[in-house]
């Protein structure tokens, strides 16, 4: 090798030693700043001659795991979910408060029973029933503010989604805005590496908000898709959430598919391409803080107000309504006979049959005076099936209808004839022997204080509205009962009659029919609820005492709360975890920064060393040849 090639060499190396020397200041100096990812400076080796080699630095390489990070930000998705969820059900549960404690519905229902049991044994105790009807209004009451911390919850998470898609546009305009800075540059260029660095954090905030998958092509062009395949990020363009909030939430503010019908914010992407699609109604998120929200908002909390509204509901229809069986009808064909004068919408008629493989199945004809809601939807394999018809229309035009519903059950509908009046509808087998009608009864909501009956409206859909289930075109009479139920403005004037049933002839001091009716009512008595409370199912509906259905939809949300909570848990260990293993190898080691830098102190001794020796060389032969 000749004294120039060496010197070529040496020098070469004091450009290497500088160019790794700088990297190695810039990752000392950034060794604490959030999303740095340690460098490594590229170097070749270039040959210069027969004899000789130099070292060239061509850039500097990121340190990174890249299947590590992906799996960092799907889980860190997971735990923004998970957060969200575990927040608000906890919160939820101090709607509903430390069972047993007072400010309850356990504790208001509790207290309600034990006035009604405690005014059967002080039957004409004006004391009594003064209690009895605080207990009854305590319990509204309550169920009037259950109602509305349910409601404040979805407004409070109708906010978030506001918050979270400006956060995730912020992020999503980064990440285009670097796209286009990178333009150009190589990926082992030294400004590409810290651009990339502040790229990633952008995507790594966006993973909190919703779920990412990204792809990088080769003029490093970050490209980014949900995981349903919707682009978030192009090359240097964004798609951008918009968020059109309606304000405070109400129970009756329930999401749907149709702008025009839907009653909450509406969520919505605009894609690079021009196009806006419903988040919501598309499922485009599937995990992160607004799919969190979507959820909580369109059908965890709606399922928990569906929850309460029940309870009031069958509480009001349990007090209120009277059961009357039909008459038998001894065919052939064999069947029974059901009154539907005075029948509210609403109102219903049960009935139950075998067929013919001698399954027990239950129609209930729904009283529906709306025809903007005909036909009732039902569930696959719904046991009871709901059948809607006007009660008002005439038999002909009932019978009819229902005929044409029930085609398939062969059952017979037809005017029951003379001598039973023109409000009399007749259910029958069709005589093929592949039915038998095994009972039917109706239900009627009774409306007077003193009807004669055990039967009291004691509760209504605020002031003095009787609550009958009707179903209209806008919706069910239920939804957001439990905020608008009261105690019947005629009882609070006139507590006497939660005794007093009937006033020709009048009611004997004395007599507990009434209390005791309704105290069995709400704790002995046997219903089914709604598959939308989330009990039971569309085939088997849970069934029980209006005690065990609060009982068992409150340990459903507290269930619900701890899994949630312990899913956050879970989930914060596994992004912790994987935190830590993507900073082993990303994060800067300064340890290993500092033996590097003794390695290239020696490296530049060394490389001097030679060019000292070179020049003295050189000198040496000049002063010869002189």
């Amino acid at each position: 090798m000749g004294l120039s090639s060496a010197l070529a060499s040496a020098m070469s190396g004091l450009r290497a030693n500088q160019a790794a020397l700088s990297i190695v200041s810039s990752n000392v100096a950034n060794s604490q700043t959030p999303g740095y990812v340690a460098q490594t400076p590229n170097q070749i080796e270039v040959s210069t001659g027969d004899f000789g080699a130099t070292a060239k630095t061509t850039g500097v390489s990121r340190e990174i795991d890249s299947y590590v990070q992906s799996q960092l930000r799907t889980e860190t998705g997971g735990s923004g979910y998970a957060d969200q969820m575990a927040n608000i059900l906890k919160q939820l549960q101090s709607v509903y408060g430390t069972p047993g404690n007072s400010g309850t519905l356990e504790n208001a229902l509790n207290d309600f029973t034990s006035s009604l049991q405690a005014l059967s044994t002080n039957a004409g105790s004006s004391s009594a029933q003064r209690v009895a009807l605080g207990a009854a209004q305590a319990l509204a009451t309550q169920l009037n503010v259950t109602t509305k911390g349910i409601q404040s919850l979805r407004s409070n998470v109708e906010q978030d989604l506001s918050t979270s898609s400006q956060a995730a546009n912020a992020a999503l305009n980064q990440i285009a805005d670097i796209n286009i800075k990178l333009q150009g540059l190589a990926p082992t260029d030294p400004p590409a590496a810290n651009l990339m660095d502040q790229r990633d954090q952008a995507i790594n905030s966006l993973s909190k908000y919703v779920d990412v998958r990204v792809t990088t092509d080769g003029s490093n062009q970050a490209n980014i898709y949900t995981t349903t395949g919707i682009q978030l990020v192009g090359a240097g363009l964004a798609s951008q959430f918009s968020f059109a909030s309606v304000g405070a939430l109400s129970a009756t503010s329930l999401y749907n598919i149709d702008p025009a019908k839907s009653g909450v914010g509406a969520l919505t992407i605009k894609l690079p391409n021009g196009s806006s699609i419903d988040v919501a109604g598309n499922n485009v998120v599937s995990s992160g803080q607004i799919a969190a929200d979507l959820k909580l908002r369109d059908q965890t909390l709606v399922q928990a107000q569906n929850q309460v509204d029940q309870l009031a509901a069958t509480m009001s229809s349990a007090l209120s309504d009277k059961t009357t069986a039909g008459t038998p009808v001894s065919g052939p064909p064999a069947g029974f006979d059901i009154d539907l004068a005075g029948a509210l919408p609403g109102n219903t008629v049960n009935i139950t049959y075998t067929d013919s493989t001698n399954t027990q199945r239950q129609v209930t004809l729904v009283n529906v005076t709306d025809p903007t809601a005909l036909p009732l939807q039902n569930a696959t394999n719904a046991n009871p099936v709901q059948i809607g018809v006007d009660f008002s229309s005439g038999m002909g035009a009932i019978a009819s209808a229902l005929n044409t519903a029930l085609s398939g059950s062969h059952l017979s509908f037809s005017a029951a004839p003379s001598p039973a009046t023109a409000t009399t509808l007749r259910v029958t087998d069709d005589n093929s022997g592949l039915a038998k009608v095994t009972a039917a009864s109706s239900s009627k909501t009774v409306s007077s204080l003193t009807s004669g009956g055990p039967q009291l409206p004691l509760f209504t859909d605020g002031g003095q509205a009787l609550y009958t289930g009707a179903i209209t075109g806008t919706g069910l009479q239920m939804t957001g009962l439990a905020g608008r139920i009261a105690v019947n403005t005629q009882l609070t004037a006139d507590p006497t009659r939660l005794s007093i049933y009937s006033t020709s002839p009048l009611t004997p001091t004395g007599d507990t029919t009434r209390s005791d009716y309704l105290y069995s009512q709400l704790t002995t008595a046997v219903y089914s609820y709604s598959p939308q409370t989330g009990l039971g199912s569309a085939s088997q509906p849970f069934t029980g005492s209006v005690s065990n259905y609060l009982q068992q939809f409150l340990s459903v949300q507290a269930n619900a709360s701890t899994q949630a909570t312990q899913l956050q848990q879970g989930q914060s260990v596994v992004v912790s975890t994987l935190q830590a293993k993507f900073n082993s190898t990303s994060s800067v080691n300064l340890d290993s920064e500092m033996s590097n830098l003794i390695q290239l102190q020696n490296a530049y001794a060394a490389n001097a060393h030679v060019m000292s020796v070179v020049q003295s060389m050189m000198n040496t032969l000049i002063q010869a040849q002189g």
